[in-house]
C-alpha cells in the first residue's frame, strides 16, 4: 500500500445479535405453534388447566430456549396415559402437550428454518 492504512471494521458483534434475535423470534414462533396445537388437546373441565398454560422463550448462555407448561397441579396426571379418565370436550386426549408438538412440528421446522434464513448484509 502506498502510504495508505487499511481500515478493519468489526461486524461480528452486531451480526451474531441479529442471529440471536433471528433465533429468539424463530423459537418464540415454535413455543406459539406447539401451545395452540396443545391448547386443542387439553382436556376442559372448569378451564383451570388451559388457563394455567405458560410459554417462555430465553436465552441460555449461546442457546435459546423455548418453555411450554401448565402450572395447574393436575395437569401431569391428566396428560399421563396411565391414568385413565374420560373427557367432554370431543378434540381432548391424553398426552396433550406431547401430541401437540408432534401435530406441530412441521410449521415448527418450518419456522425455525424461516427465521434463521441466510442473512444479507443490511
Amino acid at each position: 500500500m502506498s502510504g495508505g492504512k487499511a481500515r478493519v471494521t468489526n461486524r461480528l458483534p452486531p451480526f451474531i445479535e441479529g442471529v440471536e434475535r433471528d433465533a429468539a423470534r424463530g423459537v418464540l414462533q415454535a413455543v406459539v405453534l406447539v401451545a395452540s396445537e396443545a391448547s386443542v388437546r387439553t382436556p376442559i373441565d372448569t378451564g383451570n388447566l388451559l388457563n394455567s398454560q405458560f410459554r417462555s422463550v430465553k436465552k441460555d448462555g449461546t442457546r435459546i430456549v423455548g418453555t411450554i407448561g401448565y402450572t395447574a397441579e393436575y395437569a401431569a396426571a391428566v396428560h399421563d396415559p396411565d391414568n385413565p379418565q374420560n373427557f367432554r370436550r370431543a378434540t381432548a386426549q391424553k398426552e396433550f402437550l406431547a401430541k401437540g408438538a408432534e401435530a406441530a412440528a412441521p410449521a415448527v421446522d418450518k419456522a425455525i428454518k424461516g427465521a434463521l434464513a441466510v442473512r444479507g448484509p443490511k
